[in-house]
């Protein structure tokens, strides 16, 4: 494989903490001379984080919107995938959310969001989360929910969008077959559906039935949850003699 792509939250952490294995991952897959880029939901101020912190070239995040490249000078560069119109659109819409529904938490990285923004579902009342989902639908907004957040945004984005963009504009030369993608929510079932070669880490059970586009492999048992599942799956990977 010549570049894997994965989710983050629930994928490449534990128990919601980056540990050892994150960074023997990552040792696993330079050594194999492929290349780790992560899908997230998360914001382009994490994006910026990600890169600066980790040797990482490319990133794709708030699922799919943005991609950042850390380019041969070592600055990060952004690029965008929804329009300017999207953007303003999603800014008065999150205006008109938080005036209109008191019990609504927005997540701390919304301020360092450009083309979603992200709520805390889990910390508000479900009536409040019924109210804001029936409040995006009626407005013409697009949502899903990751491990930790509901994202909602204005325009055309999902990672398999975003991968795509990325797969045909930053390496042209690799093909489809030869990636592979690692997920867990329901923010990932684009991808699912979209790429051939995609694993579901264990923990991605307790929302198996909610999806309609499944992985082709779902990891089993404990050992294979997060970032576990993600490093003793690639490591059986690359030991083929064939690809996945």
């Amino acid at each position: 494989m010549k570049i894997v792509f994965s989710d983050f939250d629930g994928t490449l952490t534990n128990n919601g903490k980056l540990g050892a294995v994150f960074f023997e991952l990552i040792t696993l897959i330079e050594a194999n001379l492929s290349e780790l880029v992560i899908v997230s939901g998360r914001s382009l101020s994490w994006g910026h984080f990600l890169l600066t912190h980790f040797p990482l070239k490319h990133v794709i995040m708030e699922g799919g919107g943005v991609i950042l490249t850390r380019n041969k000078d070592g600055q990060i560069v952004e690029e965008v995938l929804v329009y300017d119109e999207d953007v303003k659109e999603l800014e008065d819409l999150t205006e008109g959310l938080i005036k209109d529904i008191p019990g609504l938490i927005m997540s701390a990285d919304s301020f360092g969001r450009k083309t979603d923004r992200a709520i805390e579902f889990s910390q508000m009342k479900k009536i409040d989360v019924t109210k804001i989902e029936k409040y995006l639908s009626d407005h013409g907004a697009n949502f899903s929910r990751s491990n930790v957040h509901i994202n909602f945004w204005m325009g055309d984005i999902s990672k398999s969008k975003g991968v795509k963009h990325f797969l045909k504009h930053y390496t042209p030369h690799i093909k489809d077959e030869e990636t592979i993608f690692y997920g867990d929510a329901m923010n990932d079932e684009s991808m699912f559906r979209d790429f051939q070669n995609s694993v579901g880490v264990s923990n991605i059970i307790s929302i198996l039935d909610k999806l309609t586009h499944k992985p082709k492999i779902v990891l089993e048992g404990k050992e294979n949850a997060g970032a576990n599942g993600v490093f003793f799956h690639l490591k059986d990977v690359f030991s083929q003699s064939e690809d996945f």
